[in-house]
């Protein structure tokens, strides 16, 4: 990753700011994708942040000529729980931007729920198969939040799953953050993203955010966060709080 492009920093005055702005970048980026022939392929993230985001991006919506059936949306992490589960990202995911704006049923490529799947591992395994068979070798856009711990998706420091290589999803047996039971995309597969944006709000992250861009950074096994950066780019959306300690 050494030679992809420095990431770029916005602090924004507010939370709310912070998401209008967010919502107004990621329009323009399926306009402009969309414009050159291509089926975005987006990679959503959960979170209150990403909440207000999503609802901002539907408040916004009709005022754009994106086409939303040619849009394909994946996750980064999901907890493995029952599908109308308050804690599926998903679930959220749909109520507040997808059931809006007309989406294509078809391009909505959740992880698997316990309805779904077994157990947890086979819903690594058929996730893993869903966006091999779809992602067209890359996503256009991969959006994560931060915990407090400067986890992103369900990496979580000092986790095995920081240090996985050749594998697209995996599952997560012993989540410090509950659920327990989680499926997270790999670092290689957040690697493989035109642009990386990282969406953080809220003084209780402001310290993995500045050790996560610190120079040099942390070790990614002590903040994940730092393990993942875009090919063309890689955006910090903060707010003041977020962005106090850097």
């Amino acid at each position: 990753m050494s030679t992809r492009p420095p990431a770029r920093v916005e602090v924004h005055e507010s939370r709310s700011d912070l998401a209008t702005s967010v919502a107004g970048a990621f329009l323009r980026l399926l306009t402009v994708e969309q414009a050159r022939g291509e089926v975005p392929q987006i990679v959503l993230t959960g979170g209150t942040i990403a909440d207000e985001i999503h609802r901002e991006i539907a408040r916004l919506a009709a005022g754009t000529e994106v086409d939303w059936t040619q849009v394909d949306f994946f996750w980064g992490d999901e907890r493995f729980v029952a599908p109308d589960s308050e804690d599926r990202n998903a679930r959220l995911a749909r109520h507040d931007l997808l059931d809006q704006v007309g989406v294509d049923p078809a391009r909505v490529h959740e992880i698997p729920s316990t309805a779904d799947a077994a157990d947890v591992e086979a819903a690594a395994t058929s996730y893993a198969d869903r966006v091999r068979s779809v992602e067209a070798g890359r996503f256009h856009l991969v959006m994560l939040g931060v915990g407090p711990d400067g986890h992103v998706a369900s990496l979580f420091p000092g986790s095995p799953e920081l240090d996985v290589e050749d594998a697209v999803a995996l599952p997560v047996t012993d989540s410090p953050k509950p659920p327990p039971q989680r499926v997270t995309l790999t670092y290689p597969a957040l690697n493989r993203a035109d642009e990386v944006w990282f969406v953080v709000s809220g003084n209780d992250k402001a310290e993995a955010v500045g050790r996560a861009l610190a120079t040099p950074p942390a070790d990614l096994h002590e903040i994940p966060a730092v393990g993942v950066r875009g090919e063309v780019e890689t955006i910090w959306f903060l707010d003041h709080e977020s962005a106090s300690r850097l």
